[in-house]
């Protein structure tokens, strides 16, 4: 009787390897759910016959620690097979606009330039980051997108502003230059 070896054939397993860890990943992501910005909505840009068209789509974020402050960003997503799958690398064309959407209300101290949201734009090295800091001369929140990588980052960015106003007649006006750490 003779038995046979079994051997590691790695171009049978691989497609089953991927689909475990795109799986893993979605996981991980869906735990993070209550982090993700709103939808407001997409339009295609380019047209796909088979695969998922590229859109623009622009999304909503509250600024999770300062009440009053809501911002707007409009990133391109790919399409096709690699964006079906969710492994394209998007591009870094992302345009921001930051507004006061209620009284402004500081929960703690922050540091100029810290990051108030990020989100992966690659299946592993990339990343966009809306970033916080105060001009503390004229009390105006300064809101700036980028994206980077783990090797070399994009000097594509977008900057946006919120003077920080009263918000109704008995609305009192924190001073953000209050709640920068020094």
């Amino acid at each position: 009787m003779r038995i046979k070896a079994l051997r590691w054939n790695a171009a049978k397993w691989r497609p089953a390897l991927l689909l475990s860890l795109m799986c893993s990943l979605a996981l991980v992501d869906a735990g993070r759910a209550a982090d993700e910005p709103d939808l407001i909505f997409r339009r295609s840009t380019v047209f796909k016959l088979l695969t998922p068209n590229d859109k623009l789509a622009t999304y909503a974020i509250d600024d999770p620690n300062v009440d009053g402050v809501a911002c707007y960003f409009t990133v391109p997503e790919r399409g096709g097979v690699k964006g079906w799958l969710g492994i394209a690398e998007e591009v870094s064309d992302i345009s921001l606009s930051c507004r006061q959407v209620g009284p402004i209300r500081f929960k703690q101290k922050f540091s100029q330039g810290e990051d108030m949201f990020r989100q992966r734009r690659s299946l592993f090295f990339k990343k966009m980051q809306i970033v916080r800091g105060c001009d503390t001369k004229r009390n105006v929140l300064v809101y700036m997108v980028y994206s980077d990588r783990l090797v070399e980052g994009s000097p594509k960015n977008s900057t946006s502003s919120v003077p920080v106003m009263p918000w109704g007649a008995s609305d009192t006006v924190q001073r953000c230059g209050d709640f920068v750490d020094s």
